[in-house]
């Protein structure tokens, strides 16, 4: 079970002078490193644990999603920051949750129930009355939350009921929220479609990916010089822009500290997992990964398929770029507040517009070597994976005549081959 501390135990400190610089940890950039403790208000060490929760959830996500299927009930990051947590519908996967080192937590409806009754509101979207700010599936509340401003309340249950949500599985809360697109036509160092600025997402062969909001297909940019080849807006909230010759796209993301963070991929953090986003008007700010599959109504209409986070933007960052540790997540879309009082901002996460446009995520450059384990941490009777064994990181096993790395210790459930679950075997 996974048990990272967050702090240290009262009067096991080191002092200043005895306690060894906590660096980075390796794929996070120093840039990201010290944000993190700035915005999520931690020291260096709790900056280091949060990401390795962070990064534990990353995986265990991407296995039980596949193993659970429509039994599971979702992953994220405890409040306090220093443990996994699974959903689970069934006892019985109680223990392939404890074997991933995350902690089971029992729940009614699965994730998939959940965003099933996200999207019967989406589909009614137009009906929406006024009061109603938008709506998201909240995993650890194992609840779909539709968010009303005051006085609102039953005009958004009536909506969700006329939108076939179920009444167990709903819950409407009081919201102050006033969310708005982030664009502005105040000049400043992003790129531009005609008079307003926006800032840029992430890198993609040919050119970049943006906020939908930034521009309409066909439209003309500036700094760089391109053209929107798609953009999406209501319904979702994105769009690329292919760049003229002569601009080099990069998997790098500004830091505004005077240098670069680099991109490696795309995977999917959990909720409740740090995060940072980068933009032309506030710069490098950080928070936390709040809820997904969020819906937002703005002025020009409802914007579905979002994640929400508490990781504060103001007008001019739209469309830049959200990274959790080396992994992009989304762009820019809108919010409420500013980094002042802060509030709560919604982004558009990159894997759906890669797959909508058919666009490559450009990265940094390519991994560096893979360490040699001390020990291979094989099990007794051999390296043939067999169900039921106990393989720890490091463990080498050979599957159909190939031979597989262990990425993460766990017990092999059936159905988790090393060719089904990349989370956990690399083939070697």
């Amino acid at each position: 079970m996974l048990t990272v501390a967050l702090a240290a135990h009262a009067g096991t400190e080191p002092t200043a002078a005895s306690a060894a610089p906590v660096a980075a940890p390796d794929g996070v950039a120093p840039e990201m490193f010290a944000a993190l403790q700035r915005d999520l208000r931690l020291t260096p060490a709790q900056a280091r644990a949060r990401l390795d929760v962070d990064d534990r959830a990353s995986r265990v996500q991407r296995v039980l999603r596949t193993t659970l299927g429509a039994r599971y009930g979702g992953t994220w990051v405890v409040e306090r920051g220093d443990a996994v947590a699974v959903g689970v519908t069934s006892a019985a996967d109680a223990a392939s949750v404890r074997n991933l080192g995350a902690l089971p937590v029992a729940v009614t409806y699965p994730e998939r129930a959940l965003d099933a009754a996200v999207d019967r509101l989406n589909r009614g979207a137009a009906a929406a009355p006024a009061a109603v700010v938008g709506w998201y599936a909240d995993l650890p509340g194992n609840a779909v939350v539709v968010l009303a401003r005051d006085g609102g309340a039953s005009a958004a249950r009536s909506f969700a009921t006329a939108a076939g949500v179920p009444a167990g599985v709903l819950r409407v809360r009081a919201s102050t929220e006033d969310p708005r697109p982030y664009a502005d036509v105040i000049g400043g160092n992003a790129y531009y479609t005609g008079s307003s600025r926006c800032s840029i997402g992430f890198s993609v062969n040919g050119g970049f990916v943006t906020a939908g909001h930034c521009g309409r297909a066909g439209a003309r940019t500036s700094q760089p010089g391109g053209t929107v080849r798609g953009s999406t807006f209501p319904g979702r909230d994105y769009a690329w822009v292919q760049v003229d010759a002569g601009n080099t796209p990069r998997g790098l993301v500004n830091d505004y500290r005077g240098g670069t963070v680099a991109v490696a991929g795309s995977a999917e953090a959990a909720v409740g997992a740090a995060v940072c986003r980068s933009g032309s008007t506030t710069g490098w700010r950080c928070g936390t990964i709040q809820q997904k599959n969020a819906s937002v109504t703005y002025p020009e209409g409802t914007v579905s398929g979002l994640t929400r986070s508490n990781a504060c933007a103001e007008p001019g960052d739209s469309g830049g770029s959200w990274i959790s540790g080396d992994q992009a997540q989304g762009v820019t879309s809108g919010g409420s507040g500013n980094c002042s009082t802060g509030g709560t901002m919604y982004f558009q996460p990159v894997n759906p517009i890669l797959a909508a446009y058919g666009l490559t995520l450009v990265t940094a450059a390519g991994p560096g070597p893979t360490p040699t384990p001390t020990s291979t941490g094989n099990p007794p009777g051999g390296t043939t994976w067999q169900v039921g064994a106990v393989y720890a990181t490091g463990a080498t096993v050979d599957y159909a005549g190939v031979s597989y790395r262990c990425l993460q210790g766990h017990t092999a459930q059936p159905g988790w081959e090393p060719p089904n679950v990349p989370a956990l075997w690399q083939r070697v």
